[in-house]
């Protein structure tokens, strides 16, 4: 997300350092989801995530295509594995509409008309769902950012800031002492974004919202899978639960699962996967595609999303809170962007340099 921003912050004329605390780009969220274009399905409508996701989407397809990233809209199939599930089903395709992404209903012969080896009862066809290469899409996001004139300062965790009052700047300081003054002042930290925002003075304290961690495990199919689309289940509460996605290569990997950490410390997160967890995997899985064999996934790995909500709480909207929200002039902290964050980034970024843009 640091990337997005920056480069469009950069392509608006603002002098940009984004300052990694890593000594490469994309080792934290961006590395670790499943790579999916999201269309919009999920979200409420007039709220902020379906803005950026619908926006978003359309945004990244035109960037990887101009760009060269390499990307595939195969297509996703939202899938009813039993007639309980219809009604699930009826209702994404009723929030669908009203966020403006297309879907077609398709009864089980149209579904397994598609796809042969899928079982379900009723599925929704969602097209405009792809995949894309997301360190490809980073490495262009930096390259636009460096050729504007921006900079990306590798190694550079930022310990705390001072924020400016008046009309004065904000004083950046970093972990290794040194310190940078700037006007505007944006926390993409992801992970780290919350306990980041409580190291800002003059930031009141309600307006840092309580960060939670949850795990999310994927395993990879042993073979090749005999699917040509994304195949979902239909979504239970705020989880969208054990999906099949594709990789460019056409590697299908199931994933992800939902694991609440007990940690606050972004530090002291264990990525290792747990092969124990595959388990789970198989039962899910075999609800849409029965013919799963025995002992074919493989642990690949995980990622953990800076969520803002806890267990069996309403998952709210992604905040984006600037100036108008803590009434701190040329601040804007991002908190709980999670998925679709990787398809919205370049929606985000257009937003928080509107938001940052001279009045």
């Amino acid at each position: 997300m640091g990337l997005a921003v920056g480069r469009a912050l950069a392509l608006a004329g603002r002098e940009v350092i984004v300052a990694e605390s890593q000594t490469a780009i994309g080792q934290g969220v961006s590395s670790r989801n499943s790579e999916v274009i999201h269309a919009g399905l999920y979200y409420a409508p007039a709220s902020t995530k379906a803005s950026v996701c619908v926006r978003g989407k359309d945004l990244l397809y035109e960037f990887c295509q101009s760009r060269g990233v390499s990307y595939s809209n195969c297509g996703k199939l939202v899938v009813a594995t039993s007639d309980s599930q219809i009604a699930a089903l009826r209702t994404l395709q009723q929030r669908a509409a009203e966020n403006g992404v297309p879907v077609e209903w398709l009864d089980e012969a149209q579904a397994r008309g598609m796809e042969p080896a899928l079982h379900c009862v009723a599925a929704l066809s969602s097209p405009t769902t792809g995949i894309v290469d997301s360190h490809g899409f980073m490495l262009a996001l930096q390259g636009d950012l460096e050729n504007a004139g921006g900079m990306v300062a590798l190694g550079s965790p930022v310990e705390s800031a001072v924020l400016g009052k008046d009309g004065k700047p904000h004083l950046v300081r970093m972990a290794d002492g040194s310190e940078i003054e700037t006007m505007l002042l944006v926390n993409a930290a992801s992970l780290h974004a919350c306990a980041l925002a409580r190291r800002f003075e003059g930031l009141a304290p309600q307006h840092i919202p309580q960060e939670t961690f949850a795990k999310g495990s994927y395993y990879s199919l042993a073979g090749r899978a005999p699917f040509t689309h994304l195949i979902y289940p239909a979504p239970a509460d705020a989880w969208l639960g054990v999906h099949l996605t594709l990789d460019l290569g056409g590697q299908a990997k199931f994933g992800p699962d939902l694991e609440w950490l007990d940690t606050r410390d972004p530090d002291a997160i264990d990525y290792a996967v747990d092969i124990r967890r595959a388990d789970s995997f198989y039962a899910e899985v075999r609800r849409y595609w029965p013919g799963l064999p025995d002992g074919a996934l493989q642990p690949s790995y995980s990622g953990v999303r800076p969520k803002i909500y806890g267990p069996g709480e309403a998952a709210p909207d992604f905040r984006i809170d600037g100036p108008g929200v803590h009434g701190v002039a040329g601040l804007v902290n991002l908190f709980g962007i999670e998925s679709p964050g990787l398809t919205s980034a370049l929606a985000i970024a257009q937003d928080v340099a509107a938001m940052l843009a001279t009045p």
